[in-house]
This record gives C-alpha cells, structure tokens and sequence, in this order.
C-alpha cells in the first residue's frame, strides 16, 4: 500500500532504500532519542530493512520530488504497542533525519496514519508517545491532536539497554473528528 500527501510518498521500505536509511539512521540524534540505536552500516540499514521496517503498516516517508527514504512512520497493533492499546486502536510510531526537521514532513505524515488508521482500519483511537527530552515528538503530537494520557516511569528501554521516563498521548476517532485534524 502507498499513500500521497501534497509533499509525501508513504510507501513500503525496499532493500533499495538501505543507503539513504543508513544516512539518516547513523545520526546519534535520531534513533537514540526515540529508542533505538544509530546504525552502523548499510548493511545494518539493510538488515533493518528486512527484520524491522518489513512489518506490515509501516512506512519509508519519502519526499515526492525523489520518493528517496527520509524517515519512516508506521502503526502499530495492541500487541506490538509500547502501552496498553486496546483492541481496535493502533500506536503510530516516527522519526526523519535531521537535515528534514522542523519543516512540517513528519505531522503530515501523520495526519495521514490518522485518515488510514480511522477511515481505513476503522480503529476507535491512537497511542503516540515520546521519551523524556523529545521535545520534537511531543510538538509533532500536539500538532496532529494528541493529547496528553499518562506518563510512564523506569520504563525498560530494551534496544538501548536503559532506563527511561516515557509519556503517551491518545487521540479518539471521535476527537479527531471534531478536531478536524485531517
């Protein structure tokens, strides 16, 4: 599945993509923040590819002059969530490289999950959450509605092999609606 937005293509991760994934996933800024460690090597990037950005409902975000990997975003079910997702609500997940921050990509991105995840899937709600110091996210949700839900503390951060503060936010089918968060 590919989605188009007036900037973006959202589209399944491909091993082609594994270069451009390595470019921006080797940033110390990017994945430790969110998580996850910055990768090593293309051929890491490319085993990511396989292992991790496979995964059905999630997404290579690409610009659409080049439809060149920038990021990725991708929703989540119950049982791959970070918090207690219900049945019928998903958790979206994000980042983008660095050279892309603070031009608007990754909220419309996920204004995009949002239509998917409520028209599409017909989900009742969305988790999104961000790990203490990612101000970035936490603007990203507050942009596309979210709001706060509760805060989550010595919570194991397994991939980076810490302890960390992390808060989650909620948004209901029905709030978007009325938000007209579209």
């Amino acid at each position: 599945m590919e989605f188009i937005t007036e900037r973006l293509i959202l589209r399944p991760w491909k091993d082609a993509d594994a270069e451009s994934l390595f470019e921006y996933a080797k940033d110390q800024r990017v994945g430790p923040i969110a998580g996850w460690p910055a990768h090593t090597s293309v051929e890491n990037s490319l085993d990511i590819i396989r292992g991790v950005l496979s995964a059905e409902e999630t997404y290579a975000v690409c610009l659409k002059e080049d439809n060149r990997a920038i990021g990725s975003i991708g929703l989540f079910p119950p049982a791959l969530s970070h918090t207690a997702a219900r049945e019928n609500e998903v958790e979206v997940g994000y980042w983008i490289g660095v050279p892309f921050w603070g031009k608007g990509y990754i909220p419309e991105a996920v204004r995009e999950m949002q239509r998917h995840a409520f028209e599409d899937l017909s989900c009742r709600a969305m988790w999104c959450a961000y790990y203490d110091g990612n101000e970035k996210s936490k603007r990203c949700m507050e942009k596309c509605g979210f709001v706060y839900h509760h805060t989550e503390e010595n919570k194991p951060c397994a991939l980076m092999g810490d302890i960390r503060t992390e808060h989650f936010t909620y948004l209901t089918r029905e709030q978007w609606i009325k938000n007209g968060v579209k």
